[in-house]
């Protein structure tokens, strides 16, 4: 377990946030029914395209395990980090129980880039950036950890009258699907902000793509429409 000090690129409030929901983040109904919806769609936009099994790769912002576990199961060597001690503990007490094996470890990105550098054929970065207070920050940590040619898939929340209705008023407050909280809109990324952001870290930006949530029926699919959720795919030049 790497315990060093994280860097100051996170926000307190948010860690104790979530450290609070981590005793129920395997409950399929529970605070993060929405993100266990997501999990499949996220799963399959990375396995499409690039190779999990036998890759090395990266989780960050990997809470308690939900996506890092899928990959592993897929035949990946994951990696995965997070700055929350309560949702790790969780979720390694998880791969206890499921037999699936994940190196979980309380580090921040860019200290992890300064340990591992080219050290990963792909890393995930899922609901994650519009918690950071920087996080072109964290693009560049990811560049340096990354082997050329690998790849960065990142989803994040699209800063949209649409998104907030949908993201902040229809889910935490109305269904009250997440915990009140969960989301500031001021934090939610642009599309072309986020594109400047790999620019400058030298990422070549291969795809965006929206990831829509349908509540009534509990699921989420890639689509084109990227004003709520979208992912991105980006490459480092080889």
């Amino acid at each position: 377990m790497n315990t060093e000090a994280p860097t100051d690129n996170f926000r307190q409030s948010e860690l104790d946030r979530f450290n609070q929901l981590a005793h129920r983040w395997w409950d399929p109904n529970g605070p993060q029914k929405a993100l266990h919806a997501l999990n499949p769609a996220r799963l399959s936009y990375v396995a499409e395209r690039t190779p999990l099994a036998g890759a090395r790769v990266l989780d960050i912002g990997c809470g308690g395990g939900l996506l890092s576990e899928a990959m592993a199961a897929a035949g990946s060597e994951v990696t995965a980090i997070d700055l929350a001690p309560d949702l790790l503990k969780i979720a390694r007490l998880h791969g206890l129980e499921s037999g699936v094996a994940v190196d979980y470890r309380q580090v921040a990105a860019e200290t992890l880039a300064e340990q591992m550098p080219a050290a990963f054929d792909a890393i995930t970065c899922m609901e994650m950036l519009e918690h950071v207070p920087e996080p072109p920050s964290v693009l560049a940590a990811c560049a340096r950890m990354l082997k050329p040619g690998g790849r960065l898939f990142l989803s994040t929340l699209n800063r949209t009258p649409a998104a907030f209705a949908l993201a902040i008023v229809g889910a935490e407050y109305i269904a009250r699907i997440l915990p009140k909280g969960t989301h500031q809109y001021r934090d939610f990324i642009k599309p072309s902000e986020l594109a400047a952001w790999l620019r400058e870290a030298g990422f070549e930006l291969e795809d965006v793509s929206g990831l829509l949530y349908e509540p009534w029926r509990n699921a989420a699919r890639v689509d084109k429409r990227t004003d709520v959720n979208y992912l991105a795919c980006a490459r480092k030049p080889a």
